[in-house]
């Protein structure tokens, strides 16, 4: 067993080749078998969350004409979404400074989130902009964009709240899919990846702090800080990446009774310098708590954890097209917040988060996913959506893990 050490000697490791890393899960397992190790024995683990985290924003800075059309814009739609001119005025550039955010729409089915995950796989972006009285219309590629950096203001939540509707009514929130949440306590919805949450397994934030080096969408990014709305019972992180490098799978649109939200994943790797940090590891969806709510208020009724949400349940929804009945407009199609679904029992696999909603909604049972279900006052209430992917979230810490063993990762970007 080696000797706790620090991080710079961790580092030295992770140079050289020859650090032990672990994704989260694959240590949770080892504590779970009880096994005979210690802090010596992990140099770092790799953590990760992917879901709606409304408080996404991309930079931009884009082309538009030939100088010196227009001196300055007054407005910006890219593929139909607005954002924001500014803050430079370009004057006399031909070229527009903006700021879309995430939940910015361009209607009820694409919104910021759709538009991030296009220009990160390199699709042509329509861009209109308004300036001094007249239209300017141009087509853009990512590799066009002369500056494109997101900045996540609030997301990565330690842990977040299953929400219900105790009225009698459906509800519309941003925590449902089409639909809303159904009354009298029929569904649940949650978000969260539990036990393999960044903050969940660095609660003090000792390591993720500002100046740390993270993967915002799958690409090299650093922790600013705290995010907004941040406190002690639900921390939440900031974080800054530049565009390239942004993996599409791991980002894109979630459609919800409220409209469009932004899906986004980040990703971080713990060292391990001593016992606290080892301790802090070791945590499991049995200890990480849940608070359940009701939609209207947000107030929370009473507390779970997420071993109700992840342990025994599918990371991955099964379709059996033989089941199709033929409906002349498919519910699960109609209804599915990524879009993955398809006519007859199609999943597109780039687009799935196996938020599992396609199971309750098709009248036929062509989809099927096990998701559990909380208990409220004895009641036992079925989660019928998730709004985060632990399957994801995993491959994240995979992706990550495979960066720091060979050698290709700072534990500090500055």
């Amino acid at each position: 067993m080696r000797a706790v050490t620090d991080i710079d000697e961790i580092q030295g490791r992770i140079s050289e080749g020859r650090a032990r890393v672990y994704t989260a899960s694959e240590f949770k397992e080892m504590i779970r078998r009880g096994d005979p190790i210690g802090p010596g024995d992990v140099d770092a683990v790799t953590c990760g969350t992917f879901g709606v985290m409304s408080g996404t924003m991309m930079i931009l800075t884009v082309p538009v004409s030939s100088p010196p059309e227009f001196k300055k814009a007054d407005r910006i739609e890219l593929n139909g979404v607005p954002g924001t001119v500014g803050p430079c005025p370009n004057e006399s550039l031909g070229v527009v400074d903006c700021i879309v955010n995430g939940t910015a729409h361009r209607d009820d089915g694409y919104g910021g989130g759709h538009l991030f995950r296009d220009i990160a796989r390199g699709d042509s972006i329509e861009v209109r902009v308004w300036a001094e009285g007249r239209v300017f219309e141009s087509r853009v590629t990512k590799k066009d964009l002369v500056f494109a950096r997101m900045v996540l203001t609030r997301g990565a939540f330690k842990n977040y709240t299953c929400f219900f509707n105790e009225s009698e009514e459906s509800y519309d929130t941003i925590f449902s899919a089409r639909g809303g949440i159904g009354g009298s306590m029929s569904e649940a919805t949650v978000s969260g990846c539990g036990e393999i949450n960044p903050l969940q397994n660095d609660p003090d934030m000792r390591y993720i702090r500002p100046g740390a080096s993270v993967l915002l969408n799958g690409a090299p990014g650093i922790v600013i800080g705290t995010g907004s709305r941040s406190g002690a019972h639900k921390p939440n992180l900031s974080v800054a990446a530049d565009l390239e490098g942004m993996m599409p799978e791991y980002m894109g649109g979630f459609r919800t009774s409220e409209g469009p939200e932004c899906l986004t994943s980040v990703a971080f790797a713990i060292p391990v310098t001593d016992q606290k940090a080892f301790d802090d590891l070791s945590v499991l969806d049995e200890g990480s708590p849940l608070p359940m709510a009701d939609a209207h208020d947000r107030a929370v009724r009473s507390k779970g954890d997420y071993s109700s949400v992840w342990r025994g349940t599918d990371r991955d929804v099964a379709a059996d097209r033989g089941k199709c009945i033929g409906c002349r407009e498919c519910e699960a199609e109609e209804s599915c917040p990524t879009g993955a679904v398809s006519y007859g029992g199609g999943i597109d696999g780039s687009l799935c988060m196996s938020c599992g909603y396609c199971a309750s909604r098709c009248p036929g049972g062509v989809f099927s996913i096990s998701m559990g279900s909380v208990t409220h006052e004895g009641r036992e209430i079925p989660i019928t959506l998730r709004q985060s992917s632990r399957k994801k979230g995993e491959e994240l810490c995979e992706i990550l893990k495979r960066r720091v063993e060979q050698g290709d990762w700072n534990l500090r970007a500055l």
